[in-house]
């Protein structure tokens, strides 16, 4: 394959601007100390309320131990809580906090300004369309084990 018909490949393509966007989210979120992982989990649990662990394993298509080490960074600075589940010991349910949902305000911001700037070319029927494509992309929850933080 010529280095130029490798540019083309859809699967290099969405690579790399996977790459240029997790920089930039990165950059983005460096004010807060954390990374897309954790950003994700705490909208999503601004979203949802209160998770068990089992519950954002499934929904966010994340690795059983990703997830533990993002909910210890997470814990530790006050942003979520867990505690065990009355109805099932085994269980834990995992909680937002105040301080979390004040971080959330922030990322949103921050990653509005980063799609703002990276979309600014495209149409509001152009962004419906990707976001419905990417969403169709099949993918495991071993995939994201194998992510870049």
């Amino acid at each position: 394959m010529s280095p130029s018909a490798a540019g083309k490949q859809l699967g290099f393509l969405l690579a790399r601007h996977g790459r240029i966007m997790n920089t930039r989210l990165r950059q983005a979120l460096d004010f807060s100390g954390l990374g897309p992982r954790h950003a994700v989990l705490l909208c999503r649990l601004a979203e949802s309320g209160p998770m068990s662990q089992q519950g954002l394993i499934d929904v966010l298509s994340i690795d059983a131990s990703a997830l533990v080490a993002v909910l210890n960074d997470l814990e530790r600075e006050g942003l979520v809580e867990r505690r065990r589940d009355p109805a099932d010991r085994r269980r834990h349910i995992v909680d937002i906090t105040a301080e979390g949902k004040r971080a959330v305000g922030s990322i949103e911001v921050a990653v509005a300004d980063v799609e703002r700037e990276a979309f600014a070319g495209f149409s509001a029927n152009e962004l419906f369309q990707l976001h419905g494509l990417l969403s169709r992309i099949h993918a495991e929850p071993a995939d994201e084990a194998c992510a870049e933080d």
